[in-house]
C-alpha cells in the first residue's frame, strides 16, 4: 500500500474538505496522489491502471493534521500525570526526575508518540524536544523520528541547562550541521523560554536561532512563569518575527497580543492543557479579537490525549463557554456562536501549516504535498448520516474512525491499521524506560510521583534555575 513501489493512490467517492479559503465540501470526489503530491483532486477522476484505489465513499477526505507543540519525550509516561498541575510537572521533570532521562528513554517516547500521532491522524508534529540534555539524547530524538512514519520538527530543547548555554556549545552546532540537513520529513526550531528578566539571559540563544535562520517555539503567556515581560524583552531587542511560535499565549495582556499580532507570529493552542494545568483561560477567544493565527497542540501525553480531535472538541468547547458566560455576566444572551465547527478545523490542518512556513500542508489541491487523511468507519454507528463533515470531524470523529492515513504519498495507516509498523518493539521500549524509572527512583517515590509535594522553592514564579528572576505579576511575587 505504498507509492514507494511506484503506484499511484486515488481516494474515491469521499467528501474532501480541501481547507480553501471558502471552506468549500466537495461532495463524491476524488483524489489522485502521485508521488509524494497530490496529482489532481475532482469527480471520477481518470487514473493510471496501476493506481492503488481506496474506497472513501461515506467517508471524510481531510489534509492530515498538524500539531504544533508536543513534548514527544515524555509519551512512555503516557497518562502518569493526570492528575498533575503545572506546579507538579515542573517539580516532577524541572527539578526532581526529568534529568534521570537516558537518550535510550527520548528514543522510546519519541518513538510512541509519532505512531500515536500518525495512527489519529496527525501527519505532522511539532516534537518540543525540551529534554536534550546532550547531543546523544538529540540523536536519539531524531533516530526515533526517522525509524517513523511521519513528518516532524524538532524543536531543540534542554530545561536542565540555561539556553545561552546549550545553544553556544560546538557540539551543538555539530548537531545542526550533522542531523539537519534540509529533510523535506524534518524541520528544525530552537526551544526555549523567555522569563522576563530584565538581563535577558536568552538574548544569546535568540542570536543563535537568527544566525541558523531557524525559528523560535517559545512558552509565553504561562501563569507563573512567563508573561509580558518576557514579549517585551523579545519584541525591544527585536527578536519577535513572523516565524515565532508562541505556545499557550493564555495569560498575556493585550499589549502582548498587539505585539505578537504586529510582528505577525502566531499562537499554538493548547486547550486541554490550558484548561487543566493553569497556564491561563485557553486564549482563542482573546487571539481572534486581535487576527492573529492560530494552530492547535496536545502538548504532552503524560496528562492528555494524543490527537486533535479532542484538541478541536476542548477548544471549541472552551472559547464558546466563555462567550456565553460573557453574556451573562452583562445579562445578555449569546444568539450565534463566534468560534464555529470549520474554524478549528482549519486551525488543526491549515493553521499548523502555516505556523511552520509550509504552504505546501494544510491543504487538498493539486501539486501540494500528499499528506492525507481519510475518516471512515463502516462499523460504526457515528459515521452517518453525514450532515456536516466539519461538524462530523470536530465533534463525532475520533482515532478509531481513522481508516487511512498518507504522508508525503505514501500510505502509513490502512484500514485501521498502521502500516509496516513494529508496535510490539515500541511497547517493548516503553515498558524498559518505565522499569528504568521506577527502579531508579524506587516504588514510594514513583507512586508519591502521581501527586507529588510542592518543596519549599520558588518553583511557582520560576521553574528555570538559570535565574533567579521572579515575576511581578503572579500571586507569589517575591
Amino acid at each position: 500500500m505504498e507509492s514507494m513501489d511506484g503506484r499511484p493512490v486515488v481516494l474515491r467517492g469521499g467528501t474532501v474538505l480541501p481547507m480553501d479559503e471558502g471552506r468549500q465540501v466537495l461532495p463524491r470526489t476524488d483524489v489522485l496522489v502521485a508521488g509524494d503530491r497530490i496529482g489532481a483532486v475532482g469527480p471520477h477522476l481518470q487514473v493510471p491502471d496501476n493506481a492503488v484505489e481506496i474506497d472513501a465513499s461515506d467517508g471524510i477526505v481531510m489534509p492530515g493534521m498538524i500539531d504544533t507543540h508536543r513534548h514527544m519525550w515524555q509519551t512512555a509516561m503516557r497518562g502518569y500525570g493526570a492528575d498533575w498541575t503545572l506546579t507538579q510537572y515542573f517539580v516532577w521533570y524541572y527539578l526532581e526526575h526529568g534529568k534521570l532521562f537516558r537518550p535510550e528513554d527520548v528514543h522510546a517516547g519519541n518513538l510512541l508518540a509519532a505512531l500515536e500521532a500518525v495512527d489519529a491522524g496527525v501527519t505532522t508534529v511539532v516534537d518540543w524536544s525540551h529534554g536534550l540534555q546532550t547531543v546523544d539524547h538529540a540523536d536519539a530524538a531524531v533516530d526515533a523520528l526517522q525509524s517513523a512514519p511521519g513528518r516532524y520538527v524538532l524543536a531543540y530543547g534542554n530545561i536542565q541547562q540555561p539556553p545561552a548555554a546549550w545553544t553556544g556549545t560546538p557540539e551543538f552546532r555539530d548537531f545542526v550541521r550533522r542531523r539537519i540537513t534540509g529533510d523535506d520529513l524534518l524541520g528544525f526550531q530552537l526551544a526555549f523560554d523567555v522569563l522576563g528578566d530584565p538581563a535577558f539571559p536568552e538574548r544569546p540563544a535568540f542570536e543563535v536561532a537568527r544566525e541558523l535562520g531557524v525559528p523560535v517555539t517559545t512558552h509565553a503567556g504561562v501563569w507563573g512563569a512567563t508573561g509580558d515581560d518576557g514579549i517585551r524583552l523579545m519584541h525591544d531587542h527585536g527578536f519577535m518575527t513572523p516565524e515565532t511560535v508562541y505556545v499557550h499565549a493564555a495569560s498575556l495582556s493585550a499589549d502582548s497580543y498587539h505585539r505578537i499580532a504586529a510582528t505577525g507570529g502566531s499562537i499554538s493552542v493548547s486547550t486541554e492543557s490550558e484548561q487543566s494545568a493553569g497556564q491561563g483561560y485557553p486564549p482563542t477567544w482573546a487571539i481572534r479579537a486581535h487576527g492573529i493565527p492560530v494552530s492547535l497542540s496536545m502538548d504532552t501525553s503524560v496528562w492528555w490525549s494524543g490527537d486533535l480531535f479532542s484538541a478541536m472538541r476542548a477548544t471549541l468547547g472552551a472559547d464558546r463557554s466563555r462567550q456565553h458566560l460573557e453574556a451573562h455576566a452583562r445579562g445578555d444572551t449569546v444568539t450565534h456562536c463566534s468560534l464555529r465547527a470549520d474554524q478549528v478545523v482549519e486551525w488543526a490542518t491549515r493553521g499548523g501549516a502555516r505556523a511552520l512556513g509550509r504552504d505546501d500542508l494544510g491543504v487538498i489541491a493539486a501539486g501540494k504535498k500528499a499528506d492525507l487523511v481519510l475518516i471512515r468507519n463502516e462499523a460504526s454507528p457515528v459515521s452517518f448520516p453525514l450532515l456536516n463533515p466539519y461538524g462530523h470531524v470536530a465533534f463525532q470523529a475520533q482515532r478509531g474512525d481513522v481508516h487511512t492515513v498518507l504522508v508525503n504519498g505514501r500510505v502509513v495507516k490502512h484500514e485501521h491499521r498502521l502500516v509496516g509498523v513494529d508496535l510490539a518493539a515500541a511497547r517493548r521500549a516503553a515498558d524498559r524506560t518505565i522499569e528504568y524509572l521506577r527502579s531508579t527512583m524506587g516504588e514510594e517515590a514513583w507512586q508519591k510521583g502521581m501527586n507529588p509535594d510542592i518543596p519549599e522553592t520558588t518553583i511557582l514564579d520560576n521553574p528555570y534555575t538559570y535565574t533567579d528572576y521572579h515575576s511581578a505579576s503572579t500571586h507569589t511575587a517575591g
